[in-house]
């Protein structure tokens, strides 16, 4: 298998994943925020996964004999799938900014002690990107 076929392969899976989840009129934001950042921690996990040499989710990966330096290269290449993404879609994910500021619920919460904000039930479901930046 070669390395071009692979990375064909990534493209792809891009490029399926925004027609069956982007393209359509039955979006809102919401819901927009929620499978962009779902894509982005997926391909977080490939990376992970195929830098340790782990294959499970790549299944023509895995019955060929991978060199480092392919290995290396599919990293890179979910490295700049994961950076152009978080780029063309900024202003959607930094719309949690703004949807914390404002939720007058949270407010509250806030002056009694910031800690106990994020222990809140519905806080990792609806602030996703930020709930990840708090966890220590």
């Amino acid at each position: 298998m070669t390395r071009t076929f692979i990375n064909c392969s990534f493209t792809l899976q891009y490029a399926g994943f925004r027609k069956a989840y982007l393209d359509g009129d039955s979006l809102n934001l919401i819901k927009t925020k929620s499978i962009i950042s779902a894509f982005l921690a997926r391909i977080k996990l490939m990376k992970q996964n195929i830098g340790r040499g782990e294959f499970s989710q790549f299944p023509n990966l895995s019955r060929t004999n991978c060199h480092e330096d392919d290995v290396l290269t599919y990293v890179q290449h979910l490295n700049s799938l994961y950076a152009d993404f978080k780029i063309r879609f900024e202003d959607v994910l930094n719309m949690e900014l703004i949807g914390i500021s404002t939720n007058e619920d949270l407010k509250v919460q806030f002056r009694n002690g910031y800690q106990l904000v994020w222990l809140l039930k519905d806080i990792p479901v609806t602030y996703v990107m930020l709930f990840s930046k708090m966890q220590y």
